[in-house]
């Protein structure tokens, strides 16, 4: 009874998650509007950039060193990433058209085209006593490449009409919003490094309040265009099931490469964890970037929705894997 009662708590939503539903809740009862809505809209683009710095400082070039070396699990993670997602993401058109939105199906490949998580992807592989070096690089390297490689495939395969920018539009935005402050808290790390890394609590709370900010901004313009009326419970409901099913699909196959490619064991975990992660944190920041406003509410729904099937149910598989590894 006990190993089940800790089964089913790993699959209780997070502190984040609740508020993160509070934050849909407000915007749904408390939508902001006018001139309100442009100050926050601008704020939080500030936030993004200095959560983009923080997250450059942050990043120690060693660990990455460290695990570059390792170049088979980083291709086969990133084929995992940015080729695998995707052609399921396109794969899954003709069923998800039928059964979700044309708007949530963008959200869906918007999902599939995002980078790696990091911090998660990390703390998933430690769990489950996998190669944690190699996995601090992998993520890193999937989260600064989907920087240029996002937007890439958002302008090749997003339906027409959605993306807010052309292609290079696309990349530049990116860049200037994303990409310089990253590279400018590279730059700066031997300056602040230390502070950085004694404040990490600061990152978090710069990071979930930024996200919070753009679902806020988000949600208060969907709603504002009706985006509840739009919805019905069944539809949310048959999303959660497509969720699981891509997550299910990915996490079977990237366990199935590793061993077919011969990994060990440490590596595995890091393929699995590292392969089948889609990141909150750089997906909503992008969405605001890459998309119309009226439209960043539904894009951003699947990965929101997605990002909690991914923590619940990997949480259980690293503690597989860690059983596994002490047998």
């Amino acid at each position: 009874m006990p190993s089940v009662l800790a089964t089913l708590s790993r699959f209780k939503p997070d502190n984040f998650t609740l508020v993160l539903l509070v934050t849909v809740g407000v915007a749904t009862l408390l939508p902001c509007t006018g001139q309100v809505a442009v100050v926050l809209g601008d704020f939080t683009t500030f936030i993004i950039g200095l959560l983009f710095f923080l997250h450059g400082a942050k990043l120690s070039r060693q660990a990455v060193i460290a695990g570059i070396t390792h170049w088979r699990l980083h291709l086969l993670v990133l084929c995992s990433t940015f080729v695998l997602f995707p052609i399921l993401g396109l794969a899954f058109k003709p069923i998800a058209l039928r059964v979700l939105t044309p708007e949530l199906y963008v959200g869906l490949l918007f999902l599939c085209m995002l980078p790696s998580t990091v911090q998660s992807s990390i703390a998933l592989t430690a769990m489950g006593r996998g190669n944690v070096p190699a996995a601090v690089c992998s993520a890193s390297a999937s989260n600064f490449l989907g920087i240029f490689i996002t937007p890439l495939l958002v302008s090749a395969f997003v339906v027409q009409g959605h993306a807010e920018r052309s292609t290079g539009d696309a990349v530049l935005a990116i860049v200037l919003q994303l990409l310089v402050p990253f590279m400018a808290g590279q730059l700066l790390r031997p300056v602040i490094g230390h502070w950085i890394d004694r404040h990490k609590p600061m990152l978090r709370y710069v990071d979930q309040g930024s996200i919070l900010l753009v679902i806020y901004t988000a949600f208060s313009a969907a709603v504002n265009e009706g985006l509840w009326h739009k919805l019905s419970p069944e539809v949310l409901v048959t999303l959660g099931v497509v969720c699981c099913v891509l997550l299910a699909i990915v996490l079977a196959l990237t366990m199935y490469a590793s061993r077919k490619l011969g990994f060990s064991r440490e590596d595995e975990v890091t393929i699995v964890f590292c392969g089948s992660k889609k990141s909150l944190a750089s997906g909503v920041p992008m969405a605001k970037v890459l998309f119309a406003t009226s439209s960043v509410g539904m894009v951003i729904l699947p990965i929101m929705l997605f990002h909690q099937i991914q923590l619940m149910v990997c949480s259980v598989l690293a503690q597989r894997f860690a059983e596994r590894t002490t047998d």
